[in-house]
């Protein structure tokens, strides 16, 4: 190639969630918990989870049919197809390999990449792997395809109404409605113990509930000064300065492990704008916050007043910036590796082309262990190709609203369905697929020698 191709960014988007899911309030009750525990203190409203038909294979293979038939790409215009999952059924075969299978037809074998995994990371890994390659000597003119999906379960306890499960898929290509900013991007990478999955035999992580939080906040911090550094840079008109802080952003979008984290992350930006301003200038931006002029990032991790103070100075920005965000995060929960793009998704359609032309959206993704990035998109100022975006989505609250509600002892129930045949060969699921939405994959049977196979429901 002998330029940058024009405008490299999400050409298409797809989300499927699951068809089950179980009330938090009902959750509550069923728990024995404080009534507001779940709703209130997560932020969260329902919890979708899958049956025993379902898997990170089946969960894939649906959304990328859904994209592929919504937006009428043929298979043969595939490149490259990365897949981002932290929920891993085959140590060695990927689940990219999987849905080759579904390429057949079109005689296309020639499609690079395979998995990227490290917990809710993995997606943001693969959409960068994708957009790279399409700005590379490599790429052929063809799309890349980007995969994310998960399967969100924990063991009894308090950590189980975190859960949840879906999929997004994403087409990347050249003059796209969103297009991502060049030369901004903001990486955070440590080692940490504050979730992991150490037990191959179980589906459920180990998890230090105060340590990741601490880790997620320290990389906020850490990734966001340093994209408000590139992109100082990156942006300023030459004849003035710029300075990159909170207002810089139409809409902030953040990896929601639960809705109220997301709250305190926006919260969070503002903290660090105050860190980062001079007294005089604390003065006139935020007024009657003086008295925090001399805390430091790091120490306020856990406190609640610098907590609650920049929580309230910012409702306006997260009413505005962060909360149509949350939609599908509220409904369907923690989805791992597309949780960031279920906001995204959440954003396009709580708003019209109009609202949304020319915006520009943060965007801030973390993966425990840890992995992490900050960076932003721009949506484009064609109104018709916008529409045509918005317009793709429109089935989405449809599809939340079509979901079945399953009493918590369902959930429980199916929950120990999982647990009691995880790995388990051969095996032939118990739930009954008509459970399922229509034009959804999923699990027919697994033989004596772990092999996976897979049939689909009937189309509507």
């Amino acid at each position: 190639m002998t330029s940058w191709p024009a405008d490299v960014g999400i050409v298409a988007i797809e989300l499927i969630v699951p068809s089950l899911y179980v009330d938090q309030a009902a959750l509550e009750a069923h728990d024995g918990v404080s009534s507001g525990k779940y709703t209130v203190g997560l932020g969260q409203s329902k919890m979708g989870f899958c049956s025993d038909r379902e898997d990170i294979n089946s969960l894939c293979m649906t959304v990328v049919s859904k994209l592929m038939e919504r937006h009428k790409v043929d298979f043969s215009n595939i490149g490259r197809l990365e897949v981002g999952t932290e929920t891993i059924v085959d140590k060695s075969k990927s689940v990219k390999s999987v849905l080759m299978q579904l390429f057949t037809d079109s005689g296309n074998y020639d499609v690079e990449g395979v998995d990227t995994t490290n917990a809710c990371y993995g997606g943001t890994s693969a959409l960068f792997n994708a957009i790279s390659w399409v700005e590379s000597s490599a790429w052929d003119g063809r799309y890349a395809l980007v995969v994310a999906g998960d399967i969100a379960v924990y063991a009894k306890g308090n950590a189980r109404p975190t859960g949840g499960a879906g999929a997004i898929s994403m087409l990347i290509g050249p003059n796209a409605p969103l297009v991502f900013d060049r030369g901004v991007r903001a990486t955070y990478m440590a080692h940490a113990y504050d979730f992991y999955k150490p037990d191959l035999s179980s589906e459920y992580p180990t998890v230090d509930g105060k340590l990741s939080i601490q880790c997620y906040l320290n990389a906020l911090d850490n990734c966001y000064q340093l994209y408000c550094k590139k992109a100082s840079k990156a942006f300023q008109n030459n004849s003035k300065k710029l300075r990159v802080e909170l207002q810089h952003f139409d809409a902030v979008l953040f990896h929601s492990p639960y809705c109220k984290l997301v709250q305190k992350s926006l919260a969070r930006l503002a903290l660090n704008d105050y860190v980062n301003s001079s007294d005089e200038e604390i003065s006139s931006k935020f007024p009657g916050m003086e008295q925090f002029k001399d805390v430091g990032l790091e120490d306020t991790y856990f406190d609640r007043d610098v907590e609650k103070a920049f929580m309230t100075f910012s409702t306006n920005d997260f009413e505005a910036k962060t909360k149509p965000s949350l939609f599908i995060a509220n409904q369907v929960g923690n989805m791992y590796t597309p949780s960031l793009y279920g906001g995204l998704v959440s954003l396009l359609i709580s708003k019209t082309p109009a609202e949304l032309s020319g915006k520009r959206v943060g965007l801030f993704s973390y993966g425990s262990g840890l992995a992490s990035s900050m960076f932003s998109l721009r949506i484009t100022e064609d109104g018709a190709a916008l529409q045509k975006l918005i317009s793709s989505l429109s089935d989405v609250k449809k599809m939340l609203e079509a979901r079945k509600a399953m009493s918590p002892a369902e959930f429980s129930e199916m929950m120990e369905v999982r647990e009691r045949n995880h790995h388990k060969a051969p095996y032939t699921p118990q739930s009954s697929p008509e459970l399922l939405f229509p034009g959804t994959w999923y699990l027919d049977y697994i033989d004596d020698k772990h092999r996976r196979f897979y049939k689909c429901t009937a189309a509507s």
